[in-house]
């Protein structure tokens, strides 16, 4: 039962922190997160790394690796929206 266990958690792992990758490709590709909220996606990379840092307190590797893979993502598509947003800001301002 045991192996069982590690084998959903591992799968459950790597569909949760694979599910970043097409939203990390579309802001790459597009260079536009106009449509992303600052706010959750900062919300969400203090959540995932909270949560590695919860995995390694217990040294359980399936909650670092998720984790890691997924706060590595999302705070990836969070560079890209500071970056849209800083660009933004210097488009408005004239004589700058």
């Amino acid at each position: 039962m045991s192996e069982y266990l590690s084998w959903i958690g591992m799968a459950a792992a790597t569909l949760t922190s694979l599910s970043y990758v097409p939203q990390v490709r579309k802001a790459w590709t597009r260079g536009s997160t106009k449509d992303l909220s600052l706010h959750m996606l900062i919300v969400l990379t203090a959540g995932l790394v909270l949560w590695t840092l919860y995995g390694l307190l217990k040294s359980d590797y399936v909650i670092v690796i998720a984790n890691g893979v997924g706060a590595t993502l999302a705070a990836s598509v969070l560079a890209f929206k500071t970056r849209d947003l800083f660009a933004q800001r210097r488009r408005r301002s004239p004589g700058t």
